[in-house]
């Protein structure tokens, strides 16, 4: 099991998340948070602090694709392991549906 940031944290991209990871496996694009599946050590400690409730257990139903775009960009973009500030917009953002066609390929600032 790991865990997979999901459709929720894009254009919101809270970093919460970062701050309390005992080993750094999150990874930045410019408008969304992905952790890498081989890095995560599967502890939970990230889930409850998203505000956004955008990272589950890749156990749970459908999640597949999310955790193929997580695999994918963990590989490319830059690791991220301080808190900065959620995208401008990100709590009008938070629980609205449909934003996977929003999903930025574009790398994030990282450390």
């Amino acid at each position: 099991m790991t865990y997979v940031v999901i459709e929720n944290c894009i254009k919101c991209k809270y970093q919460d998340c970062v701050e309390v990871c005992p080993v750094d496996c999150f990874y930045e694009g410019e408008n969304f948070l992905v952790i890498n599946p081989d890095e995560c050590i599967d502890c939970g400690v990230c889930e409850p602090e998203c505000p956004a409730e955008a990272i589950v257990p890749d156990t749970g139903p459908d999640l597949e694709q999310w955790l193929e775009i997580n695999t994918k960009y963990a590989e490319i973009w830059p690791n991220i392991t301080r808190k900065r500030d959620a995208l401008p917009g990100a709590d009008e953002e938070n629980g609205k549906p449909g934003k996977l066609a929003e999903l930025s390929e574009k790398p994030g600032q990282g450390d």
